[in-house]
């Protein structure tokens, strides 16, 4: 195994990869949770554990985003039946930089440029396999730190504390 190879597998073992649930979203988030665990992450499930019709997502989108903006976590995953209320939720807590993604470039380039710290993901709308994609360039971004994202960053971040 190569050097590179080591330090990647290294750091994908620290994250801690929360997952959201939503009665929608469950078959998503049980098989993503499976190639995770089998890839050797580790994972917090902050969601019900049995699918309720009165699931609300802020119950667990919220203390998700918390625990990523705390720095707890790593990253976070959201799932739920679109994607679209998870990440509306997780961008109302200080810190966090949630967005739906359907793409593999968008994944990696949210990360690279944005520091996108929450992927949020449609259980009815993206199929396995893509879904699946999504989450390897989230989780092996890393963010460039170059000087005009970090500029961009700091504008984003100003309009938290107002």
């Amino acid at each position: 195994m190569s050097q590179n190879e080591a330090k990647r597998q290294k750091d994908a073992s620290r994250r801690a990869l929360p997952h959201r649930y939503s009665i929608y979203g469950n078959a998503l988030k049980q098989h993503l949770a499976a190639r995770l665990l089998e890839a050797g992450h580790q994972l917090t499930d902050f969601g019900a554990h049995e699918p309720q019709p009165d699931d609300d997502y802020p119950d667990y989108v919220i203390p998700l985003s918390q625990a990523v903006a705390s720095g707890k976590l790593d990253r976070g995953l959201a799932v739920c039946g679109s994607g679209v209320g998870a990440a509306v939720c997780a961008n109302k807590v200080k810190g966090v930089r949630a967005c739906l993604i359907e793409d593999h470039f968008s994944a990696r380039q949210g990360v690279e440029d944005d520091n996108l710290n929450v992927l949020c993901l449609g259980g009815r709308t993206e199929g396995p396999e893509l879904a699946w994609d999504l989450v390897q360039a989230f989780l092996a971004a890393k963010f460039s730190q170059a000087h005009r994202h970090q500029r961009r960053l700091l504008k984003i971040t100003e309009l938290e504390g107002r």
